[in-house]
């Protein structure tokens, strides 16, 4: 597959080594996440280059830019078997071609999705060993559709999926929370730690939706159950909604489970600029969700990571992407009211921590 005119001349902004400090939160990239060249597409490299500019222009918020390393294939095959990972990297030495019929890959989308699930498992290091208090792994291809065996939603590897797998397996951490805000269900990352209880996988998504995944009803199952937690929300959700489930349900979530190091499965495509989803978040919705699960995992001491999903209203995507990392570094008020209290929130809060509370009673509270 040769690479389209269109992205002929555009590229990430000239890269600056600077070594991180405990005070300063990381931003992981690698250039391959532009090279993965997926055509007329929504998820193409353009979207990269709007956020570096977005940033660029406010001095990357305090973040300090680090290169992502490809990741080593023992930790990718902890997740990914071998059969399904050199077949990925063959059709993609072939020249590419479409998975399915919304997956697309060229010739250096291996290499980008190396460096993408690279990156998600880098951040765990740097989190776990306290060179950075936050970091945003932010590459292309995406990760959280694509199964153990599968490409699809635009994904190749479930790059959340591996840092929490890595934490687990190679950090020696007993409890792992990821919370996935893209409009779309994380069908894979669901499907792969269904059933375990040493992740909790707490899902916001719009339904009905690709990829028709994510009711209600599943909560993971035999050891697991309990700990998937979907929470499917209708088009035309917007933040007041999303904060909602973030504060009166995950937050509750995240004081139960105690996790040792939360992800984010940050997607943008909830947007109400975005051309593939129908719901109302803004930016503010975006850095208010931040805010809550920065303030909860500072009280409990758990590392806090984001690694980057969907979002294709490039304005939009930079925006809140640019939202995102400066309620990361804004200071955290002193006297804030404390998340969890559902009086007063939507109907569908009250509904969710009903049904939730046969396996975390203090959602019934």
């Amino acid at each position: 597959m040769r690479r389209d005119d269109h992205l002929s001349g555009i590229g990430l902004s000239v890269y600056r080594y600077r070594n991180p400090v405990a005070s300063a939160p990381v931003w992981l990239e690698h250039p391959s996440s532009v090279r993965h060249d997926t055509g007329a597409h929504p998820e193409r490299g353009e979207r990269m280059v709007a956020i570096d500019r977005e940033l660029s222009a406010c001095d990357w918020l305090g973040f300090a830019r680090m290169m992502s390393p490809e990741i080593d294939r023992a930790v990718l095959t902890s997740v990914h078997p071998e059969s399904y990972v050199a077949a990925i990297e063959q059709v993609c030495a072939a020249g590419g071609g479409y998975l399915d019929l919304d997956t697309v890959v060229s010739r250096e989308s291996f290499e980008a999705a190396l460096h993408a699930a690279g990156g998600a498992v880098r951040m765990v290091d740097v989190l776990l060993d306290d060179a950075a208090p936050y970091v945003f792994s932010a590459h292309r291809p995406p990760g959280h559709h694509a199964t153990r065996t599968r490409a699809m939603g635009f994904c190749l590897f479930n790059n959340v999926a591996l840092a929490a797998r890595y934490a687990l397996d190679a950090r020696g951490l007993e409890r792992v929370l990821i919370l996935d805000w893209d409009v779309h269900h994380g069908n894979g990352t669901n499907d792969i730690f269904h059933d375990t209880d040493r992740v909790l996988f707490v899902s916001i998504h719009q339904s009905p939706l690709y990829p028709g995944t994510g009711p209600a009803s599943d909560v993971g199952a035999r050891q697991g159950r309990g700990f998937t937690v979907n929470l499917p929300v209708r088009p035309g959700a917007g933040d007041a909604l999303f904060c909602s489930l973030v504060d009166c349900v995950a937050i509750p979530l995240v004081r139960a489970f105690a996790p040792q190091l939360v992800l984010i499965s940050a997607g943008y495509d909830a947007h109400r600029e975005d051309p593939l989803g129908q719901c109302e978040v803004t930016e503010e919705g975006y850095a208010a969700m931040t805010r809550s699960m920065r303030r909860i995992c500072r009280t409990l001491e758990a590392p806090l990571g984001c690694v980057l999903e969907g979002g294709y209203a490039l304005g939009a995507l930079a925006r809140s992407v640019a939202a995102t990392l400066a309620a990361l570094q804004e200071p955290l008020r002193v006297a804030e009211p404390a998340a969890g209290n559902a009086d007063g929130a939507p109907p569908l809060v009250g509904e969710a921590r009903g049904r939730l509370s046969e396996w975390w009673p203090e959602l019934a509270v």
